[in-house]
C-alpha cells in the first residue's frame, strides 16, 4: 500500500469511527429519555468500549498498526470443556448421488483433523450429519422424515447425551436454509457444499448454543488439498471428485444452484490421490462430477495459456460462450489410466455435449478405461429437450450414439430419462419409449418430474402434466426399459466376462457378485479356482479379485453364470487363449 491509498484508508476508517461516535451520542441521548435503566447501564457500556477505540492520531502515526479493541483476544472455535477432543464421535447419513459420498469423504478428514471420530452406530453418536440431496422432491421428503425423527430422538436423549447435535450438509442445506434453521427449527448446524471447511467452527458454534449455518458458494473451492477419507467396501473402489458444480443450467435442474459453478480439480492433486488408491491396493476408481466430461484446468499459468477450446459433439451446442485454453478431461483420462494398468477408471454423470472424438478413441485404446458410457438423454423428443435446454435435438443424440459404437465396438450405454416434463404431450412421451427401443440401454436411471424452485422452469414454463399420468409414463418407460436391457443383456450369454468381485450376494451367503467392464452385476456361485489353466493349485475367491464367469443366463437387472479363473486386466486375454485351448 503507498502512502496516498494509506492515507485515503485512515481517512475512511477515522470516518467511520467518529460516524459510530455521532451515532452512540444520538442513541444516548434518546435512550435516557425513553428507556429504562438497564438499557442506559447498556449504553454507557457501548460508549465505553467505543472510547477504547483508535483515535485519529493513531491513523497519523502508523496506518499499518494492528489494533486489538478492549484487549479482547481472537476466541478459537473450540470443542466443549466437558469432553476430550477424542471423544465426540461424528455419525454420517448420506442420501443421493455419488457426489454425495465424496462430500461424506471430505467432511469426514477435515472432521477427523479437528479432533472427532467416526461412530457407524447411531446410539453412540454426539453429532449425526446428513448429507443430502435436492434434486427430486422425494429426496427432499425422506431427509425431512428422517430429520423430525432425529429431533425427537434428540428430546428423548437430552438427559445422557446433552451434546447431541444434528447438521445438514450439501444440497439442501443451500437450498433451504431459513426453513430448516428458522421455522422448523430441526438442526444446530447447516453447511453447503462449499462450506466444509467451515464445519468445525460451525459446531463450535452449536455447542454454544447457537444455531450455525454457511450455505455460501465458491468460484474456486475443489478442496483439492483435503485428502478424502475414503469408505470402500472392503477396499476394492473408490471414487475421486475432479470438478464441482455446472455451467449447463438444464431448465429442470437445481445443481447450478445448489452446488455453483463448474470449477476443476487441479490435475496434480486428483493424479496424487489415484496414485494413493493404487497403493491401498484399490482395483477401480470412479472420476466424479456434476458434468464430469467437462473437465477443465486452470491451476497453473501454461495451462491457462494454451490454445485448447471446447469441442463439443457434432450438432450440440452450449447456453455460456466457448471456453478455452486449461488440460481437458481428455488429457486427464489419458494420465489417470497410465498410473496403474490393472486398475478399471470409470467417470460419472457426463454430458452427451462433451464426447469429442478423441475422448472416444482414449477409451477404446486403454484396455483399463471401461468401454461404458453413461449418456443421459432425458426425453426422446426434440420439442421437450428445447424446453429443457438440453442443448441438442433427438437426431443428434442418436448421431453421437450412432458415432460412439464406431469408435468403440461392444460398448455399453446408460442413461437418465425424466417423464412428465412441462409440456410433455403423449407424442412426446411415445417419441421417447421409441428412443429407448432404438439405442438399447442396459442400465437406466428413470424418474418423473419433480419442479424445483429456482430453476427456469420453475420461473418459466407450467409444471402442467398431472401426477397420475406422470406415474403411468414412468411406469410405461420402465417397462419397456427392462424389455430392452433384458435383450442387451441375454446376447451376452454364452460369452466370458472380466468381474471385480465386491463380496457375497445379497440374496445367498453361498453366492458371490461383481460387476463386468459394462457396470452390470454379475452373480456366480462361491467356489476356489486356479491362478493359472496350467497349474492345479485352487484359491479362493475373494472381494477386490478379478474373475473370468462364463455367462449362462441373463435378465434385464443381472447376468448369472459360473467362474472359470483368477484374472487381471492385464492377464484376461492370455487367460482366455489358455482356457479356450484346454476345452479343444
Amino acid at each position: 500500500m503507498n502512502i496516498s491509498s494509506s492515507f485515503r484508508f485512515c481517512r475512511f476508517t477515522f470516518r467511520k469511527c467518529l460516524s459510530r461516535r455521532l451515532q452512540w451520542d444520538t442513541c444516548d441521548r434518546y435512550y435516557c429519555s425513553k428507556s429504562s435503566s438497564t438499557d442506559q447501564t447498556r449504553v454507557v457500556q457501548l460508549k465505553n468500549k467505543l472510547a477504547c477505540g483508535p483515535s485519529f492520531q493513531d491513523f497519523i502515526k502508523s496506518s499499518d498498526k494492528t489494533y486489538d479493541a478492549c484487549n479482547d483476544e481472537h476466541e478459537e472455535y473450540h470443542i466443549p470443556e466437558c469432553t476430550t477432543a477424542r471423544s465426540l464421535k461424528v455419525y454420517f447419513e448420506t442420501y443421493g448421488c455419488q457426489m454425495n459420498i465424496s462430500d461424506t469423504e471430505i467432511a469426514w478428514s477435515i472432521l477427523q483433523k479437528a479432533g472427532y471420530s467416526r461412530t457407524h452406530e447411531l446410539p453412540e453418536a454426539d453429532v449425526v450429519l446428513l448429507v443430502t440431496c435436492s434434486i427430486r422432491e422425494k429426496a427432499e421428503q425422506t431427509i425431512w422424515n428422517r430429520l423430525k425423527h432425529l429431533t425427537a430422538l434428540k428430546k428423548r436423549c437430552q438427559k445422557h447425551k446433552p451434546l447431541l447435535k444434528i447438521g445438514v450438509l450439501g444440497c439442501m442445506a443451500e437450498r433451504l436454509k431459513t426453513k430448516l434453521l428458522e421455522q422448523e427449527k430441526l438442526v444446530d448446524v447447516l453447511a453447503g457444499p462449499d462450506a466444509y471447511r467451515d464445519l468445525p467452527r460451525l459446531l463450535s458454534l452449536g455447542y454454544r448454543g447457537q444455531r450455525a449455518s454457511n450455505v455460501l458458494l465458491s468460484l474456486e473451492e475443489t478442496y483439492a488439498d483435503v485428502m478424502p477419507v475414503h469408505q470402500t467396501p472392503e477396499g476394492h473402489s473408490a471414487f475421486v471428485s475432479i470438478m464441482r458444480g455446472c455451467d449447463n443450467m438444464c431448465s429442470y435442474c437445481i445443481v447450478p444452484f445448489t452446488r455453483g459453478r463448474e470449477r476443476s480439480r487441479p490435475l496434480s492433486s486428483i493424479l496424487e490421490e489415484v496414485r494413493m488408491l493404487s497403493d491401498q491396493g484399490v482395483k477401480e476408481v470412479t472420476l466424479l462430477g456434476q458434468n464430469v466430461n467437462s473437465y477443465r484446468d486452470f491451476s497453473e499459468q501454461h495451462f491457462i495459456c494454451s490454445e485448447g477450446s471446447t469441442q463439443l459433439s457434432r450438432g450440440f451446442k452450449t447456453v455460456y460462450r466457448t471456453k478455452q485454453g486449461g488440460l481437458l478431461f481428455s488429457d486427464l483420462l489419458d494420465k489417470v489410466s497410465q498410473i496403474d494398468p490393472d486398475m478399471r477408471i470409470r467417470f460419472t454423470s457426463p454430458h452427451p455435449k462433451d464426447f469429442p472424438d478423441e475422448v472416444l478413441q482414449l477409451i477404446q485404446e486403454r484396455r483399463n478405461i471401461c468401454k461404458q458410457i453413461h449418456l443421459p438423454a432425458q426425453s426422446g423428443s426434440s420439442r421437450v429437450l428445447h424446453a429443457m435446454r438440453r442443448g441438442y435435438t433427438r437426431e443428434a443424440y442418436l448421431d453421437l450414439v450412432e458415432n460412439i459404437r464406431e469408435i468403440i465396438p461392444g460398448v455399453n450405454l446408460s442413461s437418465d430419462f425424466i417423464t412428465g416434463f412441462c409440456g410433455e404431450t403423449e407424442e412426446d412421451h411415445q417419441e421417447t419409449l421409441s428412443l429407448v427401443r432404438e439405442v438399447g440401454y442396459n442400465v437406466g436411471f428413470l424418474f418423473a418430474y419433480s419442479m424445483r424452485k429456482k430453476t427456469h422452469a420453475y420461473h418459466r414454463l407450467q409444471d402442467d402434466v398431472p401426477a397420475p399420468v406422470k406415474q403411468r409414463r414412468l411406469e410405461e418407460l420402465i417397462s419397456v426399459f427392462r424389455e430392452e436391457a433384458a435383450k442387451v443383456n441375454m446376447a451376452l450369454i454364452g460369452s466370458t466376462q472380466l468381474v471385480l468381485v465386491e463380496g457375497e450376494s445379497k440374496r445367498s451367503s453361498e453366492e458371490l457378485c461383481g460387476r463386468n467392464d459394462g457396470n452390470v452385476k454379475v452373480v456366480f456361485p462361491k467356489t476356489d479356482l486356479p491362478i493359472q489353466p496350467e497349474k492345479p493349485q485352487m484359491v479362493p475367491i475373494t472381494s477386490g479379485d478379478y474373475v473370468l464367469v462364463k455367462i449362462t443366463s441373463a435378465n434385464s437387472q443381472c447376468l448369472r453364470g459360473h467362474a472359470l479363473i483368477h484374472s487381471s486386466l492385464n492377464d484376461r486375454k492370455t487367460s482366455e487363449h489358455l482356457l479356450s485351448k484346454q476345452t479343444m
